[in-house]
C-alpha cells in the first residue's frame, strides 16, 4: 500500500457519517467488511477445506510442502526453546540457516499452538486463509482511518490490497506473499512519522513493525522501502511547504526507527550473513522481470482469466497480471484526480518508478525477449539494495498505489459512473478457487510415532528419496508431519555451494541422491558397484543414519530395490520397508 506523506486528516474528518447514524453500530461496517474478506479468503483456498490433510497445490508443490515443513520448524522452536534462527531437521548434521531462508517466523512463531494442535497441513489452510483476510483487513483500517471518509471506499481498496491477483498468484504454495498485514501499517506509520510531534513513539512503533515484517518477508519489505523512499521524495516536491515543516520531527522519528530496528534486527541479520550456513548470494535470482503485455492480461486465477494466457506470456509470477479493465480505469481516475489531491499524483509517481524497475535486466514484450536492456541492465546488477530483490515484484508497490486510487476515486469523485467503472474493473479480478491435488499423507510408520524405536537421539532417518530440490517433496512432508522429532540428511533449502554462493540443497551432492535421479530416470534401480556401496556408506556414516526408510508402494518398488542393493536385506514394518543401521558401521 503506497500513499503520501501528508497532513493527516483528523479521526471525525475521515469518519463515515452513515456509520454513526441513531441506533446503528459504529462497528457494524468495520464486522461486516472483515466477514467479506474472510469470505473471499475461504473462497480461495475451497478446495482445501474438505481436506486439507490431503490436499497440494499442483503449481509449486514443493514450495507447499516447505511451508508446512516451516510451520514445524517454528512450533518445535517454541515448543523446545531452541534457536529459531537455525535447524538441524534438515541437511544433516550440518543443519540449515533459517534466516537465510524465507524462515517467516513472524507467522510460523505465533501459529505454534494452531501447528501444534491441528498439524501444519491445516494450520498451512488456516494461514493462507488468514493471510488474504488479514491485509485486506489491515489495509481497510488504515484507509478509513487515515484517507477516507467512506467506509465503502476503504472496503474496495482493502479487497484489492488482499486479493488483487498477483497476491492470490502466490497463494499456490508461497504464503510468504500473501502475508502482507503489516504493509499498509508500516506505511501508515512512514506517513505519520513526527506529524504530531511525538516523534519517539512513532519511531518505535515503525521499528518494531519493520522488525516483524523482517521475520515475515525481507523481499516485500525491501519493496515496501523503496516504494515509501519514493513517495516521500514525491510528497516533498509536490508540497515543499510542508516539507520543510515537518523534516525535522520525521526525521528525528526516523532516526527512532533505523535505531529501534537495529538493535532488535542486528543479530539476526548478522546471523543472515555470518552464521553457519549463510551464503553470498543467489546467481540469476534477481534476473526474473516483468512483461508490459500482462498489465492487461487477466491473470489465471481470477474468474476472467484461464490458464491459457500462460502460454503466450510464460508461466511467471502473476504479479502485474491486473486486466485492462483496471489499467484504464486506474488511468482515468488519475487523471479525473490529478489536478485535486497531490496523494493520487505521488501514487501515479510510485507506479511509474516501481513499474519501470520491474522490468528487470531485459525488456520482455509479449512473452518474449526483445534485446532492449532494461532498468537494471542500466544500472548495474550489483546496484545496491535493488541487487536484493527479485525486478517483477517490484509490482507489489503497484499494487499499493493502485489500492490507494481505487480508495480515493470511490471517495471523492462525485459521478457515479466511475464508482460503477470501479466496479466493473474489480469484478474480472475475482480470485476462483486456487487449484489442488491430492496428496498422500505420510505413512503410519511416521504417523504412529513407529518411527521412535528406530531413530536413538543424535542419529537420523534415511529416507529414499532423500529431501530434496528435485525428488523426495513427500519425504519432506513426513518431516513436517513429525514434528521435526527426528533429522535428516540433504533437504530442500537454500544453502551455500562449495565457493560461498546461495545454491538449492547441500554444497555436494550425495552418490545416494545421485543413484535416486539414475533411478527416476529410468524406472528401475541401477546395478549398483562396489564402488557405489562404499561412498554411500560413507555418507550414511557421516549423516549418522540410523535407518533407511522406503515407502511399501508399488510406485516405490524402485527404491526398495534400490536400498536392497545398498544396505542388503530389508524389513517391512507396516507400510513401510526399513534397514536397521544400528550398529553396522
Amino acid at each position: 500500500m503506497s500513499t503520501a506523506l501528508i497532513e493527516a486528516p483528523s479521526r471525525t474528518e475521515v469518519a463515515a457519517p452513515e456509520a454513526n447514524a441513531p441506533g446503528r453500530p459504529a462497528r457494524w461496517p468495520h464486522l461486516l467488511a472483515a466477514g467479506v474478506y474472510l469470505a473471499l479468503g475461504l473462497v480461495v483456498m475451497g478446495r482445501y477445506l474438505a481436506d486439507p490433510q490431503g490436499t497440494l497445490t499442483p503449481q509449486i508443490p514443493a514450495d507447499h510442502t516447505w511451508f508446512q515443513w516451516l510451520l514445524s520448524h517454528g512450533a518445535h522452536a517454541v515448543r523446545h526453546l531452541e534457536n529459531p534462527l537455525f535447524s538441524t531437521a534438515q541437511n544433516a548434521p550440518d543443519g540449515v540457516n533459517m534466516m537465510a531462508n524465507t524462515s517467516v517466523l513472524g507467522v510460523t512463531v505465533p501459529m505454534a499452538p494452531v501447528t501444534l494442535l491441528a498439524g501444519p497441513r491445516v494450520a498451512y489452510v488456516v494461514w493462507m486463509v488468514g493471510a488474504c483476510a488479514g491485509t485486506a483487513l489491515t489495509a481497510y483500517w488504515a484507509l478509513q482511518r487515515y484517507l477516507v471518509r467512506s467506509r465503502a471506499a476503504a472496503f474496495v481498496g482493502g479487497a484489492f490490497a488482499g486479493f488483487a491477483p498477483g497476491i492470490i498468484h502466490h497463494a499456490n504454495g508461497q504464503p510468504n506473499f500473501v502475508s502482507n498485514f503489516l504493509i499498509p501499517l508500516i506505511v501508515a506509520a512512514v506517513i505519520r512519522l513526527g506529524i504530531d510531534g511525538r516523534w519517539r513513539r512513532d519511531g518505535l512503533v515503525l521499528g518494531g513493525l519493520v522488525t516483524w515484517q523482517l521475520f515475515i518477508n525481507e523481499e516485500v519489505l525491501l519493496v515496501t522501502a523503496v516504494a515509501c523512499a519514493v513517495l516521500a521524495f514525491a510528497w516533498a516536491a509536490f508540497r515543499p511547504d510542508q516539507a520543510r515543516r515537518r523534516w525535522r520531527s520525521f526525521g528525528a522519528a526516523l532516526g527512532v526507527t533505523a535505531l529501534t530496528a537495529g538493535v532488535l534486527c542486528a543479530y539476526p541479520i548478522w546471523f543472515q550473513f555470518h552464521g553457519p550456513g549463510s551464503f553470498s548470494g543467489m546467481p540469476a535470482f534477481n534476473t526474473w522481470g516483468e512483461d508490459p503485455v500482462t498489465w492487461v492480461t487477466f491473470a489465471r486465477d481470477t474468474v476472467a482469466g484461464s490458464p491459457e494466457a500462460e502460454l503466450t506470456q510464460g508461466r511467471t509470477e502473476q504479479n502485474s497480471w491486473f486486466g485492462w479493465p483496471l489499467v484504464l480505469t486506474v488511468a482515468a481516475v488519475t487523471v479525473a484526480l490529478w489536478r485535486r489531491t497531490e496523494i493520487v499524483r505521488t501514487a501515479a509517481v510510485v507506479t511509474g518508478v516501481a513499474a519501470v524497475l520491474s522490468i528487470g535486466p531485459a525488456l520482455r514484450f509479449g512473452g518474449e525477449l526483445t534485446g532492449v536492456p532494461g532498468p537494471q541492465a542500466l544500472l548495474g546488477e550489483d546496484f545496491p539494495v535493488l541487487n536484493l530483490a527479485m525486478p517483477s515484484r517490484m509490482t507489489y508497490a503497484v499494487i499499493g498505489a493502485f489500492v490507494v486510487v481505487l480508495a480515493l476515486a470511490w471517495d471523492r469523485l462525485p459521478a457515479r459512473a466511475f464508482r460503477v467503472a470501479i466496479v466493473l474493473a474489480l469484478v474480472p479480478l475475482i480470485p476462483q478457487p486456487l487449484p489442488a491435488m491430492p496428496d498422500r499423507v505420510p505413512p503410519r510408520f511416521i504417523t504412529s510415532g513407529a518411527w521412535r524405536a528406530y531413530v536413538p537421539a543424535g542419529r537420523t532417518m534415511v529416507t529414499l528419496p532423500l529431501p530434496s530440490n528435485w525428488a523426495g517433496r513427500e519425504q519432506l512432508s513426513w518431516s513436517a508431519w513429525a514434528g521435526h522429532e527426528y533429522a535428516v540428511p540433504e533437504g530442500y533449502f537454500l544453502g551455500p555451494d562449495v565457493d560461498g554462493a546461495g545454491r538449492m540443497g547441500p554444497a555436494h551432492l550425495s552418490r545416494t541422491t545421485a543413484l535416486v535421479h539414475l533411478t527416476v530416470e529410468a524406472g528401475a534401480a541401477p546395478t549398483v558397484t562396489a564402488e557405489d556401496r562404499a561412498t554411500v556408506w560413507t555418507e550414511v556414516a557421516r549423516w549418522r543414519g540410523a535407518v533407511v526408510v522406503v515407502r511399501d508402494t508399488a510406485g516405490d518398488a524402485a527404491y526398495r530395490d534400490l536400498a536392497g542393493q545398498l544396505f542388503g536385506p530389508g524389513t517391512q514394518v507396516d507400510d513401510v520397508w526399513v534397514w536397521d543401521l544400528r550398529g553396522r558401521y
